[in-house]
């Protein structure tokens, strides 16, 4: 490395794991298990993974359609579109739980019907923390498997529709098979990010201990009350994330890379 960069570099390194090491060294690791024992910090614990997992399932449903529609469309207003599914990627999460509100609270655009009608109230519930968490996390998905949609050889995607395969036919034997470790890494981002979200969760879920609290409220809250919980549960969620970043190295983005 030339000198010059020796240092900003150095200092970029440190300034990134300093705040990491501040978390290590002052850890009550003596207390650890008992902290994490208590019954509010598995009930968060619990929510955080029923909902995160289920945000990742329903962007996986929706998200690699979306992705293929982006790559392989040439319609006008491609361009467009691609620009507002990546908008939540850099929207400030509050703002995306107020823009939640709008649409889906009680006189919101589409809540106030659905209230009407079915008596369905959607903001402060359960399903409140997966409608959020998916709504920032699904953008990470269709980016990840629409970049390896666009660099993936569509020479084998003629040849199965020249052989006589249907275009769902060819999606599902030849196109998803070629691009799946992109879709499994898009799938851990996606997890990873819906576990820790914040932001658009207490805005458009609020803070009910067992149905909405999630790992990072119960941090945020456990600051002012119980900080060696805080501490405890930041520990497991930086684990969490360690070990989704180290799976994303070691395997899929390598097996991406080798595709």
């Amino acid at each position: 490395m030339p000198w010059p960069l020796a240092g900003p570099a150095t200092i970029a390194v440190v300034f990134l794991l300093l705040p990491l090491a501040g978390l290590l060294v002052r850890a009550p690791w003596r207390d650890l298990p008992q902290l994490l024992m208590q019954p509010e910090v598995r009930s968060a614990l619990r929510l955080s993974l029923f909902s995160a997992t289920l945000a990742t399932g329903l962007s996986l449903l929706a998200g690699v359609p979306l992705a293929w529609v982006l790559a392989r469309s040439s319609r006008p207003g491609i361009s467009l579109l691609r620009a507002l599914v990546t908008l939540p990627l850099v929207l400030p999460p509050v703002v995306g739980g107020v823009a939640l509100l709008m649409a889906l609270g009680r006189r919101g655009l589409l809540g106030q019907w659905l209230y009407s009608w079915f008596g369905l109230s959607l903001p402060f519930t359960t399903a409140a923390v997966v409608i959020a968490e998916t709504f920032v996390a699904l953008p990470f998905l269709v980016v990840t498997v629409e970049g390896a949609l666009r660099s993936s050889d569509r020479g084998l995607e003629e040849a199965a529709a020249t052989l006589g395969s249907g275009p769902f036919a060819t999606f599902r034997r030849v196109t998803l098979p070629l691009v799946a470790p992109s879709v499994i890494a898009g799938s851990v981002l996606c997890w990873a990010r819906a576990l820790g979200e914040f932001g658009a969760t207490i805005t458009f879920a609020g803070n009910f201990p067992g149905r909405t609290e999630t790992m990072p409220i119960a941090v945020y809250l456990a600051l002012e009350s119980n900080p060696d919980a805080a501490i405890a549960l930041s520990l497991v969620l930086l684990g969490v994330c360690v070990a989704a970043l180290a799976l994303l190295r070691d395997r899929w983005l390598t097996a991406g890379a080798r595709l």
